[in-house]
């Protein structure tokens, strides 16, 4: 990519971005969204249209980006929505989108998840003629823990694949992404992979004593919201055969499954092995990062990862599922050891290894430091921006 070619200087793009979860909600694929819109305001103006919560204020400008939140109903955490709280979302988000793009000549809508933003951006842009570009972030249109997720439903099925047929433009976080939704809704036009954005984080210099880790343990961390899809309970399972003290896991993230996860450390004698943060801000979270030894998550499925993103930044070493678009960008034995959904015996013995071989660990610390520079903002979001450039013309 040429320099010259990434001159934004004279451009003034408008550029209205609808995801129901903006940080501080929901996981990765906010996080993302944001670090897009970070880069896109260097192009011109950039609005955000999300749900609101608890706490949270209606406007706010952070970073140069416009963020309206509107009002959504039952949603019960930040970590994870409701189904009424995403059907809210699209009432209410569709009385302030209107109010948005009648006062700003949007030059593009780039509308995340398929359901529930897809139907939000689509109404939009076609009222005001304003080209769609559709992100897909996985679980939008696959999540094989869920009984309802589209793929397996008649109804919602139908909606993914309309939404997927009306957008401009269609873009997936991987391949597996892409993949998924050609197999299950056929869309009408080509999918192009472009992967999440990543921010390089400015890390402190805190060590363990700061946020009470033991200086002699050897640990894991996994990341997350806890939900089912995050298969948690395989990692404390794998734990519960492994008989060597000092290799301790820790769990940041809340959700539905709080109850269900600390209940089963307690049943398999883990309590003083195991620790749960909850919900962990981003500054501290990095802090747990730098000093942890191994990142790990179980998943069912990924549809991408950003916290793999993170966790390679920091150079750890990676234990994962090989379901999901982290594929992509992380090879077994390279910088990652990928085990089967579910394979608790594999992730025992994944984890050992990585416990113990230490030549392994520095393989993949530098392998990830090396690899995680391929997907830094400013030419991630410059892909889009020439999708933009082309449906503005």
């Amino acid at each position: 990519m040429e320099k010259k070619d990434m001159e934004i200087k004279d451009e003034n793009l408008k550029i209205l971005i609808i995801n129901y979860e903006f940080p501080p909600l929901g996981g990765g694929g906010g996080v993302a969204t944001y670090d897009l819109a970070l880069e896109w305001e260097k192009y011109g103006r950039v609005d955000v249209l999300t749900s609101d919560y608890t706490g949270l204020d209606q406007f706010e400008n952070v970073k140069g980006i416009n963020i309206f939140r509107t009002k959504v109903f039952f949603r019960k955490s930040r970590d994870a929505a409701t189904f009424i709280s995403m059907l809210s979302f699209l009432l209410t988000g569709l009385i302030t989108g209107f109010k948005l793009c009648k006062q700003n000549r949007y030059d593009i809508i780039n509308t995340h998840f398929a359901v529930p933003s897809g139907p939000l951006g689509y109404i939009l842009g076609k009222i005001f003629k304003i080209p769609n570009v559709l992100s897909l972030h996985g679980g939008d249109i696959y999540d094989p823990s869920k009984k309802l997720s589209p793929h397996r439903s008649f109804i919602f099925g139908r909606i993914v694949k309309f939404i997927l047929n009306r957008a401009d433009r269609i873009v997936a976080q991987s391949s597996n992404t892409r993949d998924n939704a050609v197999t299950y809704y056929k869309p009408n036009k080509e999918i192009k992979i472009i992967p999440l954005a990543f921010h390089p984080p400015i890390i402190g210099r805190k060590g363990r004593e700061s946020i009470g880790l033991d200086k002699g343990s050897f640990y894991f961390i996994t990341i997350g919201r806890l939900v089912k899809r995050k298969s948690i309970d395989t990692i404390l399972h794998a734990m519960s055969q492994i008989n060597i003290k000092k290799i301790k896991l820790l769990v940041m993230g809340d959700g539905p499954e709080m109850d269900f996860l600390v209940n089963l450390t307690n049943e398999l004698g883990l309590n003083d092995r195991v620790r749960f943060l909850g919900y962990v801000a981003d500054e501290n979270k990095y802090t747990y990062l730098k000093n942890s030894d191994s990142f790990i998550l179980t998943s069912l499925h990924e549809g991408f990862g950003i916290v793999f993103m993170e966790s390679m930044f920091v150079g750890l070493p990676i234990v994962c599922s090989n379901h999901g678009g982290q594929i992509d960008f992380l090879k077994n034995e390279e910088n990652a050891l990928l085990i089967d959904v579910g394979d608790v015996e594999s992730c025992k013995k994944s984890m050992l290894r990585v416990y113990k071989e230490k030549e392994l660990r520095s393989k993949m610390y530098k392998n990830n430091k090396k690899k995680v520079k391929d997907f830094y903002g400013e030419a991630v979001a410059y892909e889009y921006i020439k999708i933009f450039r082309e449906l503005k013309k």
